[in-house]
């Protein structure tokens, strides 16, 4: 069992809040596009799937939050780290 540095998980952590926040912001701008009108019945359906198909405005914001939360956790375990190497080499980082 191999068990990782505190540096690489918190750098794990800020790419994954990263990925995450980049998914969430790309579920909003979709939510948020309007469908073009539909002028006849084949067309109306489409767009009816279209809008079934599009991501929810809100749980997109919620994966949003939670992903600025997770990359403010990274961020600190980083820190954290950083302090720990420095008084274990007795040197202020």
């Amino acid at each position: 069992m191999q068990i990782s540095s505190a540096f690489a998980a918190g750098m794990q952590g800020l790419q994954a809040a990263q990925s995450g926040l980049t998914q969430a912001t790309v579920d909003v701008a979709q939510a948020s596009v309007q469908p073009t009108s539909a002028s006849s019945a084949e067309n109306s359906s489409n767009a009816v799937a279209a809008v079934g198909n599009r991501p929810d405005t809100t749980s997109a914001l919620v994966s949003a939050m939670v992903s600025e939360r997770q990359g403010e956790a990274s961020v600190d375990v980083l820190q954290r780290a950083s302090d720990t190497l420095g008084s274990i080499i007795d040197i202020e980082v």
